[in-house]
């Protein structure tokens, strides 16, 4: 019954020609997953890998051969969501300019046997310096001749894109945040927020006024954006878990923003939430105090189904990830080693 309750987690991943990843294989992940390394190791890039696979593996493959074009604009979102959560300005100037025109998904893969997933991109296919739309020098022409090119396509704008898994300190837009309000209050799960953030930041309360998103404080309503990238942050991730019922989502640099002394009241909101909703939870950091509060938090809830990855380079320059269950993360943290990369 354990098994079918977590069928949609990822527990082992092989990831090539991806990015920073060549021949990358790493096995063992829990409900809740922080990954720590030094900064540019890989680990977004890591979680990038992750939520492409995952949001694959709800296409069967009948479905596919049924819409295969379909199915190839679902890439290209999610493509485009990701160069969004690195760069927008310089991502918005590209967009207006070409306007995403692409063709060639041939050397595009993933394979989904059970209990393993698989992804992998043509040599080179996908190389972050040379810019959002020199994609490994593959033609990036045609694009609008996918019909169901109008559902993204706003002239000269950013597309609208739903995004409510992968999480990042600069994705916040008040477009993702005032849905995913609105979802919750048809579910009836609105009070939810406002319990949520009064024990983190002392909220009254979260609403949306005028198409915006607003905080309440001392009685009187405040624009979100001028309280503070941590209350956002912290807002936005609250907003995820609530609605991911069942789901995996991405957390990037979690602690950005958030003064050390909230870190525990966080991890406790995760760690308390993913397990309500069956939500499995991948998480970045380089902070020492985020990858303690974690260790502490755990404990105090005693949750067993937790990894700690750290991921590095060996004298070889080949990306590893060395994944420690909760005992060996324990172990670690009790003897003071140094967990964040070698």
């Amino acid at each position: 019954m354990q098994e079918e309750k977590n069928k949609h987690f990822i527990r082992n991943i092989e990831i090539k020609n991806f990015k920073c990843f060549e021949n990358f294989k790493a096995e063992g992940f829990g409900r809740v997953n922080l990954i720590g390394g030094k900064n540019n190791v890989g680990k977004t890039a890591f979680m990038e890998a992750c939520f492409l696979i995952q949001n694959a593996s709800f296409w069967k493959r009948e479905k596919i051969e049924e819409n295969r074009e379909l199915f190839y604009l679902e890439i290209i979102k999610w493509i485009i969501l990701l160069e969004l959560n690195r760069k927008r300005t310089e991502f918005l100037i590209e967009w207006i300019k070409d306007e995403f025109e692409l063709t060639n998904f041939s050397k595009f893969n993933i394979s989904l046997p059970q209990k393993k997933f698989y992804l992998e991109f043509e040599e080179n296919y996908i190389n972050p310096n040379q810019g959002a739309w020199n994609y490994g020098g593959m033609e990036l022409s045609k694009y609008r001749d996918n019909k169901y090119f109008y559902r993204i396509y706003k002239k000269n704008s950013l597309p609208q894109i739903e995004n409510t898994t992968f999480i990042t300190p600069y994705n916040a837009t008040h477009y993702n945040l005032s849905d995913m309000v609105d979802t919750l209050k048809i579910d009836g799960k609105y009070e939810s927020i406002n319990k949520f953030m009064m024990e983190i930041f002392n909220i009254e309360k979260i609403d949306i006024i005028k198409n915006k998103v607003m905080v309440q404080q001392d009685n009187s309503f405040k624009d979100l954006n001028d309280l503070g990238d941590g209350l956002k942050h912290s807002l936005h991730i609250v907003l995820s878990l609530l609605v991911n019922k069942d789901n995996v989502i991405f957390l990037d640099e979690i602690e950005n923003g958030i003064h050390y002394t909230n870190l525990d009241k966080l991890w406790e909101i995760i760690l308390t939430i993913s397990k309500q909703q069956n939500i499995q939870v991948f998480a970045t950091t380089h902070s020492k105090e985020c990858i303690e509060s974690y260790a502490r938090v755990a404990e105090k809830l005693d949750e067993e189904d937790i990894t700690m990855t750290t991921m590095a380079r060996n004298l070889k320059d080949e990306l590893k990830a060395l994944v420690w269950d909760r005992a060996q993360f324990f172990s670690e943290m009790e003897q003071n080693h140094e967990v964040r990369g070698w």
